[in-house]
C-alpha cells in the first residue's frame, strides 16, 4: 500500500524513523519520504545513510503549526513519532513537554486535515494508560486527540489511529544502552532503581512491522497494543552483564513499578485479535459505526473480560534471563 505513496515521519531522525525510513525502502517503492525533525546535525547524519532520490529532508517543529502544515502538502500517510520523552525531564521541564506532546499533537491533527492526507498514526506509549507522570498524562491527552480528530473529519479522510507499545530494546535513552554504556566503562555495578520492576519488551523492527500492519488494519480511532513479552529489570542487568552485582537505586521521579498498555477502566471498549489488542474509542462518532470488534482487512476480535488488565507484572508471557540476552543480541 505504500508504492508510489507519499509517507511523512514527524521526529524521523529518531530510532523509530531510522528503522521505518529502512524498512519502507527495503520492502516497497515509496513516491516520497518526507523526514521532519528540528535537528539539523541528526538530519545531516541521516542523510549519509539515507540518500536514495525518493528521501527529503524538513527541518521543522511540530510546535510550528505552519511549517508542519507546509511539510504536510501532498503526503499520503502520516507517523507521528516526534515527542519529548524522557521521565525525568518532563517533570522538570513540564511546559516544554506540554507543548511539545499536546500542542505537536494538535498541529499534526489539523495539517492532516488540511492537507486532505490519507491516513495518520500516532505512537503512544505504556506510560499514557493511567498515567502517573507528566509524560504519561501528555501523551494519553495526544492519545483523546487522535482519536477524536476521527470526528472532525466527518467520515471521511483522513482517518486518525494510535499505536502505543512498550519498551524499545536498543533504543536511544532505553535501559540497553544506559546498561551498556556502564559495562563497557568498567562500572563495578548496574544500578537498578527497583528490585521488582517489570517493563513490556519490544524490538524496534517489531515496533516498525506493527505500524506497517496497522495502516492497512485501521478503520480510524481505535489504539492499537501488540501482544508482546513483559521482562523483569534485574534480568536484564543479569542477562548483560551476569558477574556485575545490581545496586537498587530508587524509582526515579514520576517511573513506575510496572507498566500497563489496557486499563481495567477501558475493558469495556477493549477487543482482543490474535497478536493484539485494540482499544475502540469511548466517544461516539457521527456518520460512522462504532463497532471495533473488526479490522479493515478482516480480522476478528472477542470482547475481553471485565476489568481485564495488560500489565506488565502480570503478563502471562515473560522473558527468562537466556531469552533476553539472545533477544538483545538479535535485535539491540
Amino acid at each position: 500500500m505504500f508504492n508510489g505513496k507519499t509517507i511523512l515521519i514527524t521526529g524521523g531522525t529518531g530510532s523509530f524513523g531510522h528503522k521505518y525510513t529502512e524498512t519502507l525502502l527495503a520492502r516497497y517503492k515509496p513516491k516520497k519520504i518526507i523526514i521532519y525533525s528540528r535537528d539539523e546535525l541528526k538530519q545531516y547524519e541521516m542523510q549519509q545513510k539515507f540518500d536514495q532520490s525518493c528521501m527529503r529532508y524538513f527541518i521543522g517543529d511540530v510546535r510550528d503549526a505552519q511549517r508542519m502544515s507546509r511539510a504536510m502538502h501532498g503526503v499520503d500517510f502520516v507517523i507521528h513519532a516526534a515527542a519529548l520523552k524522557q521521565v525525568p525531564a518532563a517533570e522538570y521541564n513540564p511546559m516544554e513537554c506540554i507543548r511539545t506532546n499536546i500542542n505537536g499533537a494538535e498541529n499534526v491533527i489539523n495539517a492532516a486535515l488540511d492537507n486532505n492526507v490519507e491516513k495518520v498514526i500516532a505512537l503512544s506509549t505504556d506510560k499514557a494508560a493511567n498515567p502517573v507522570n507528566l509524560y504519561g498524562a501528555t501523551k494519553l491527552a495526544s492519545d483523546k486527540l487522535f482519536v477524536a480528530a476521527n470526528n472532525i473529519s466527518g467520515g471521511t479522510r483522513p482517518r486518525f489511529s494510535v499505536v502505543r507499545y512498550g519498551n524499545v530494546v536498543g533504543s536511544r535513552g532505553s535501559v540497553v544502552p544506559f546498561f551498556q554504556q556502564l559495562i563497557d566503562k568498567g562500572h563495578d555495578h548496574l544500578p537498578v532503581t527497583h528490585a521488582e520492576m517489570t517493563r513490556f519488551w519490544i524490538s524496534l523492527q517489531q515496533g516498525v512491522d506493527f505500524v506497517l500492519k496497522n495502516f492497512e488494519r485501521m478503520l480510524g480511532g481505535e489504539i492499537f497494543v501488540p501482544k508482546i513479552p513483559s521482562i523483569r529489570i534485574v534480568d536484564l542487568a543479569k542477562a548483560m552483564a551476569p558477574d556485575l552485582p545490581v545496586k537498587i537505586v530508587g524509582i526515579r521521579p514520576g517511573e513506575k513499578l510496572h507498566e500497563m498498555m489496557c486499563p481495567g477502566d477501558m475493558s469495556y471498549h477493549t477487543f482482543e485479535f490474535n497478536d493484539h489488542f485494540v482499544i475502540a474509542p469511548a466517544i461516539k462518532f457521527f456518520n460512522r459505526s462504532n463497532d471495533f470488534s473488526g479490522n479493515a482487512i478482516g480480522e476478528k476480535g472477542q470482547p475481553v473480560a471485565v476489568n481485564f488488565e495488560y500489565v506488565s507484572d502480570t503478563n502471562p508471557d515473560f522473558m527468562d534471563i537466556e531469552t533476553i540476552r539472545k533477544f538483545n543480541q538479535d535485535y539491540a
